[in-house]
């Protein structure tokens, strides 16, 4: 049985070049993994006017519950400038105990694996004691539109319920064992426009500088603080990403002046009550008048980036206590339980069933060289199959 070789499983997904939007191959590799198995495997392709149509996938072994989503995408982000990589991004080369490719751990890596650890469950004990399924997106590094999302509505429509997930996105800082995610900040994204009125530097009255304005309104963005923090989760953080004025003339004051950012946000916040918060300071550094003395309140506008994520926080103690016991059994380790990090497709996963990730170790993930220790393949193969074992054993009981 192939399959049960993460090895050799992740190999060929790595020479897929499936660079987002491609499909690359490797949905039909996996699938090629996943029938021999008993899975059955469908092809769902996913539209949006204006975006390239996304291949995904979705498999399925079993008729009834209880029932285990993996959750993952083939997709990966482009290499760069690939003459600086030592060996072929798509070669899946192994040198020094090493196997080199783009995706190699974000996340072909974490699918491998528990393609490798469903066909030594099935060798071992036969079909699961429930089901299994695959929802394998090719857009997650992409704008993530006719992907995860899209391909949860299509199998719900069908008729289909997930009583846990888990994500193989790469979790662990250093070293397999480090940390489980059992949540995600949420995300809202905006850019504030100042319009102000141009002129001549040496007759300031006669113009309204838009750069004393997005000064102000970015400062009251970053400070104060917007909370210290909660149980679960670190404090939420903005960020000003770019600041931009498109004047090349040292003596033309300009009119106009741009500002995007990006605030991550804890659990103190909804997406709508941290907008409503921004909007309130805006408001209240578009009124102050120490950049602009005598003159009436800033003029601007603010767009917000479509679609916010939310913030969540999985409580599924039999889901979570399943994958620390099977981390704790392999390695020895007791795994953190955090919400830190980027976002992930997690947070269209959790509208639908308790979720968590666990996969390999992030440290090269989207670099130049993205490699993933061999021995690290067969450490998280066995971890996932502990895990299948322990969540349908607590799921049953």
């Amino acid at each position: 049985m192939t399959s049960a070789d993460p090895i050799a499983n992740l190999a060929t997904l790595i020479r897929c070049p499936s660079v987002t939007p491609a499909e690359g191959g490797a949905l039909t590799a996996l699938a090629a993994m996943l029938e021999p198995l008993g899975f059955t495997v469908e092809r769902m392709v996913a539209r949006e006017p204006g975006m390239p149509d996304i291949e995904n996938l979705y498999a399925r072994i079993g008729t009834d519950g209880p029932h285990l989503m993996f959750a993952g995408h083939t997709d990966v982000v482009p290499v760069g400038d690939e003459a600086a990589w030592t060996h072929d991004p798509f070669g899946a080369e192994i040198a020094g105990g090493e196997m080199f490719g783009r995706g190699a751990v974000d996340m072909k890596g974490g699918i491998a694996c528990f393609v490798a650890a469903v066909a030594r469950h099935i060798g071992k004990h036969g079909p699961p004691k429930g089901s299994v399924s695959f929802l394998i997106t090719g857009d997650e590094e992409g704008p993530a539109v006719n992907g995860t999302i899209k391909l949860l509505e299509w199998a719900a429509a069908r008729g289909e319920r997930w009583d846990a997930c888990l994500v193989g996105e790469p979790t662990n800082p250093d070293q397999l064992g480090d940390m489980i995610k059992i949540g995600r900040r949420g995300s809202v994204s905006g850019t504030v426009t100042v319009h102000g009125v141009q002129g001549h530097a040496a007759y300031p009255h006669l113009a309204d500088n838009a750069v004393r304005g997005i000064v102000a309104l970015t400062d009251a963005l970053m400070d104060p603080p917007f909370d210290a923090g909660t149980e679960n989760f670190q404090p939420s953080n903005l960020e000003v990403t770019t600041i931009d004025i498109g004047n090349r003339a040292t003596n033309v004051v300009p009119g106009k002046a741009t500002a995007s950012f990006n605030i991550r946000f804890n659990d103190t916040w909804t997406a709508e009550t941290v907008m409503a918060e921004i909007v309130r300071r805006l408001d209240a550094a578009a009124a102050d008048e120490r950049l602009r003395p005598g003159r009436s309140p800033v003029r601007y506008d603010i767009a917000w980036a479509e679609r916010p994520s939310h913030v969540f926080l999985t409580r599924n103690n039999q889901l979570i206590a399943s994958l620390s016991g099977a981390v704790e059994a392999v390695t020895g380790r007791a795994p953190k339980l955090s919400t830190t990090g980027g976002t992930s497709d997690a947070r269209f996963i959790k509208d639908y069933c308790p979720v968590v990730e666990f996969g390999l170790v992030g440290q090269t993930m989207h670099m130049v060289d993205e490699r993933v220790a061999v021995a690290d393949l067969e450490t998280l193969t066995s971890i996932y199959e502990t895990f299948i074992e322990r969540w349908f054993d607590n799921a049953r009981s």
